[in-house]
């Protein structure tokens, strides 16, 4: 009876480097590579590690707090590296004793049965360095502000809209993300949700959390539903829209969670200069109390050089008004100023790659009543569990992770291409 073994590849990873068996030399080997990581991206990851160890030897000599923060960016990448040249060099050891015919026969059996499980590790680790490559969001460790307005459609939009206010409220409450409505409009002009029954004209909910940001960025994008309005007499479907975009909430000061930016440096997509944003101080319109429609207590901030106009109503306090619009308009300005930064590479990565540039004039979902079904043009996935991803469930939650793993696969494959273009503007 043989004696148990353990696994091929285990046991040349504890044999000393370089290793040689029967004159061939073991060593990575491109076949290895190629197919599963460009080289672009696998240059880039070298790179990476190697200025991690730069950064490292100079930390040795003395501490510097640009130095550690830059280091600890670089050391996801730096293991994941680690780890993808370890599973590299297992497989293509494999892979060079079962091409050779003079390997024995007992190393070629315990080749064979651990081929499968090195196929794997290689490919995780290939997924996890390719993950690691992306940068990540610089937004992501923010809270966020979800603005909700409703589209084509009407009545039965407004209606849509006012669904989707209550799910991502209902989300946010059993992941216990902090929330808080910073304004909310109806058809009406009432600016209090509590008591109203019209429809959905403006809201934007405040994720106070910090990384919502990041978390829920995916729902950025055009919501359609297929349903059969309560006004439909002849029990037709009707299909509505309405729009869901994602903002960053920053804070009313800057912070160490804006890293170095400062809203008071001009090169900032924080910085909003006072004198380019015109006040108009009006009362607000719509039932709401004695106060509401006697004093001038609505605020509208209009940014001149873009247009940009945020109106507040919700409270009866003039000041309060005016911190929630002008909270409001930095974040609409600097989403849009990181949008227009990037527009060259969105539409360099679309012509390489056809990645579909996520904003708020996309298609993104479509929630179908008949069929109970909630489907994501992006991901492709779709579930029958219409009720429960409407009151914020789990099957919302596997939509929106479906997503942003599309949207990873979708920031690797732009990465790859940004890379190849950069190497062949430099060859």
């Amino acid at each position: 009876m043989r004696p148990v073994i353990r696994t091929f590849s285990t046991c040349l990873r504890q044999l000393p480097r370089p290793l040689s068996l029967r004159g061939i030399r073991l060593q990575t080997t491109a076949a290895a590579a190629d197919g599963v990581l460009s080289p672009a991206l696998l240059s880039r990851a070298r790179s990476m590690a190697q200025e991690h160890k730069n950064i490292t030897a100079q930390l040795a000599e003395g501490f510097d707090t640009k130095a550690a923060k830059k280091l600890g960016q670089l050391t996801s990448v730096n293991n994941a590296l680690k780890e993808w040249e370890r599973a590299n060099d297992s497989l293509s050891e494999l892979r060079t004793l079962l091409s050779d015919p003079k390997t024995d026969k007992d190393l070629v059996e315990l080749a064979e049965e651990d081929l499968a499980s090195s196929q794997t590790e290689f490919s995780q680790a290939s997924d996890a360095l390719k993950i690691a490559l992306v940068p990540r969001h610089p937004f992501a460790d923010l809270p966020c502000l979800i603005e909700i307005r409703p589209g084509a459609g009407g009545g039965e939009a407004a209606l849509f809209a006012g669904d989707l206010l209550r799910m991502y409220t209902s989300y946010c409450n059993r992941l216990g993300l902090r929330t808080s409505l910073l304004k909310f409009e109806d058809a009406d002009g009432h600016a209090d949700p509590k008591g109203s029954d019209a429809p959905l004209q403006e809201a934007v909910l405040e994720v106070e959390t910090p990384g919502a940001y990041g978390s829920l960025r995916c729902e950025a994008g055009v919501h359609r539903v297929q349903r059969v309005p309560a006004t439909e007499s002849k029990g037709r479907t009707h299909t509505s829209a309405a729009s869901v975009l994602v903002l960053p909430s920053f804070p009313a000061e800057p912070s160490q969670e804006l890293g170095e930016a400062s809203f008071d440096d001009p090169t900032s997509d924080y910085y909003v200069d006072p004198k380019d944003v015109r006040t108009d101080v009006m009362r607000a319109r719509g039932a709401g109390g004695q106060h509401v429609n006697t004093t001038d207590s609505a605020v509208r901030l209009t940014h001149i050089p873009t247009g940009t106009v945020v109106a507040i109503q919700d409270s009866r306090s003039q000041p309060k008004n005016r911190e929630k619009a002008w909270k409001l308009l930095r974040s609409r300005l600097a989403q849009s100023r990181r949008e227009k930064r990037e527009e060259e590479m969105i539409a360099l990565r679309r012509s390489v790659v056809g990645i579909a540039k996520m904003g708020r004039e996309n298609k993104i979902r479509t929630y179908n009543w008949g069929q109970q079904r909630v489907t994501d043009h992006r991901s492709g996935i779709s579930v029958h569990g219409l009720d429960d991803v409407l009151e914020g469930g789990i099957e919302l939650e596997r939509v929106m992770e479906s997503v942003r793993g599309w949207l990873s696969e979708q920031e690797v494959l732009g990465l790859a291409a940004e890379e190849e273009l950069i190497a062949k503007k430099d060859s």
